[in-house]
């Protein structure tokens, strides 16, 4: 089987592990942007921007590092129980803490303590199963994978359908109990509640994988592990920032209500979040596993250009369509106020994608403090952009620092990357793809919204014009064995 067959059926398999949870969260969204005000949504958005935020502080590049020291080590079993143990301490010594100073941590986060409680809970369990997940994808077992995180997003779905739909329209189907807890709070914490019960289950299932090997520390060993990821952790801190950032500052800037419709629209940017995840997932450890192969920088360059034929149409597609989709997945008139962000926000997120790609650079050649320094930059840019020009200008500032930021750091990690590892792309070819997605969409949006026949046509077009210059490749990609 061709390396790049190999990169794309595993892709497509950690794809359905991340499509078909988006897909669902999808579904949810209407859901929750019916029975949930804005104001209410902002604190569902909350809630997982502070979860986010832990989830990168507790695991401090740990999931990277693994797989960058298991690629290459001779004992494996050593890497997969020193990590495994170095996390759980940590987050066990995190949890005492959290115990500890309880209302501190309450005001930090500004939530009602007993969702407090629940997010808390749902941190810990999620950091233990960092590991046992890492090393199914770092020893080829992307089904299983796949089936695990199935399970547990499926968990949150009937959870949130059963509280959200079936008891306000069935009440039969509830117990006393629940008819008499109905309130605005108690929806928040249903939505809530379903994530512990799944990061629950999700933690008993992995459980197996605590006892997987012989226990052995090396702590030379995690001194490497940590110097190599302690970088990647900052650089997922100012992700964090550049992704959520502005979330806040909407809320505590504008109002809670302008927080929660621009948090609702931005969720029309989950088809590209889902693509470039599921990227994420076939390519950090496909990178790090063919280094050493002789075509591996021709490798990484074509699919580079996969990814931005790809994003480029889910771009196009997703803009053309936007007042289709809008109806589906946000029926509350309420959120429309912020639409205009959605362009913006897709195309920053195919910079954000562009990014990682281009960050195999620095990944392999044990730079990663460079990865450090290029997010810190787009933080920093994400930082002084939304501070000083939201009260001035709204929310749609902030969806322009979020492209500034990512299209900044695509193109530093590009410049750099030429320097410390020349991968060949082909600039013009992906230039060429991204200005006809680009152009194509600031054309429908502007000048032929809700105009589909044209929409129709401005997909065809990308679409011909790529098949027609990579239809050579795609054959050879196809009847390769």
């Amino acid at each position: 089987m061709s390396t790049l067959k190999r990169f794309f059926q595993d892709t497509i398999i950690y794809g359905i592990a991340t499509v078909v949870p988006r897909l669902l969260n999808f579904i949810l969204v209407p859901l929750h942007t019916d029975v949930l005000d804005t104001k209410d949504y902002s604190v569902n958005t909350t809630f997982y921007i502070w979860a986010a935020l832990f989830n990168v502080l507790l695991t401090y590049g740990m999931e990277t590092s693994f797989f960058r020291f298991f690629s290459r080590a001779e004992d494996k079993n050593k890497v997969y129980s020193t990590s495994f143990i170095a996390l759980t301490i940590t987050t066990l010594l995190f949890f005492g803490l959290g115990m500890l100073f309880q209302d501190s941590f309450i005001r930090v986060v500004d939530l009602d303590p007993f969702f407090f409680n629940i997010f808390f809970s749902v941190i810990i369990l999620d950091t233990l199963v960092v590991i046992p997940f890492a090393y199914l994808r770092a020893t080829n077992r992307p089904v299983r994978f796949a089936l695990v995180k199935l399970l547990n997003v499926f968990i949150v779905f009937a959870i949130n359908i059963y509280f959200l739909w079936l008891v306000p329209k069935f009440p039969a189907f509830a117990p006393q109990y629940v008819l008499n807890h109905f309130t605005q709070k108690d929806i928040l914490g249903y939505i809530f509640m379903a994530n512990l019960v799944a990061s629950g289950i999700t933690f008993l299932i992995l459980l197996p994988y605590f006892f997987k090997t012989k226990i052995q520390f090396s702590f030379s060993l995690i001194k490497q592990m940590w110097k190599y990821g302690w970088p990647i952790m900052l650089a997922g801190i100012s992700f964090i920032i550049n992704e959520n950032l502005d979330k806040l500052l909407l809320k505590d800037i504008l109002s809670e209500e302008i927080m929660g419709a621009y948090s609702g629209c931005y969720k029309l940017a989950v088809f590209m979040m889902i693509f470039i995840q599921a990227f994420r997932m076939g390519a950090e450890p496909f990178f790090f596993n063919h280094a050493k192969e002789k075509n591996a920088k021709i490798t990484y360059a074509r699919i580079l250009e996969y990814f931005v034929i790809c994003g480029g149409i889910i771009l196009l597609v997703l803009v053309c369509f936007i007042d289709i989709f809008k109806q589906f997945m946000i029926p509350n008139q309420e959120y429309w106020k912020a639409m205009a962000i959605v362009p913006i926000i897709l195309l920053a997120n195919l910079f954000l994608g562009i990014y990682h790609n281009l960050s195999v650079w620095y990944k392999l050649t044990d730079k990663t403090r460079m990865g450090m320094y290029i997010s810190l930059f787009g933080a920093l840019v994400t930082v002084i952009l939304n501070i000083t020009l939201i009260g001035k200008f709204g929310f749609m500032v902030a969806a322009w620092a979020t492209l500034a930021a990512y299209g900044s750091m695509m193109l530093i990690s590009y410049f750099y990357g030429r320097k410390y590892y020349l991968v060949p792309y082909n600039v013009k070819k992906i230039g060429l793809y991204l200005l006809l997605s680009v152009g194509l969409s600031a054309i429908s949006f502007i000048y032929f919204r809700q105009n589909y026949i044209v929409a129709t046509l401005f997909v065809l077009i990308f679409v011909g014009i790529t098949y027609f210059k990579e239809q050579e490749d795609i054959k050879k990609i196809l009847k390769r064995s």
